[in-house]
């Protein structure tokens, strides 16, 4: 029987909350607001709704693309990859680095050897 009462007390919370609390919606409007809305022009909200968020995608993708087209690099599809490029690292690549073995063979450069 508890439960049937709990069931009961829940709905009528369910259904009186919304009902409370839209209250303060139905309140009467302040003294010298108008209650009449100016129509809006459509030729505005489509500016407003489809050209600033177009203007922005335009703007961010030229952000993205002119630095590379600065540089001289490919941008259209399948071009070749760019080389890797290790900023501030050695010019001619990984031969550079010093190995921690005494005997530098041409293929064994680097210095983390792995062993313990």
């Amino acid at each position: 029987m508890q439960t049937l009462a709990r069931r009961t007390s829940v709905l009528l919370l369910a259904l009186l909350v919304p009902v409370l609390v839209a209250a303060p919606a139905r309140a009467d409007v302040p003294v010298g607001w108008t209650d009449q809305s100016e129509p809006v022009d459509p030729l505005h909200t489509i500016l407003v709704f489809v050209g600033i968020p177009l203007a922005l995608f335009v703007i961010i993708a030229i952000a993205v693309y002119i630095p590379s087209l600065v540089r001289g690099e490919s941008i259209r599809p399948g071009a070749p990859a760019i080389e890797s490029q290790w900023f501030g690292g050695p010019r001619k690549g990984t031969h550079e680095l010093e190995s921690r073995q005494e005997t530098v063979d041409a293929d064994d450069t680097g210095g983390a050897s792995g062993r313990w």
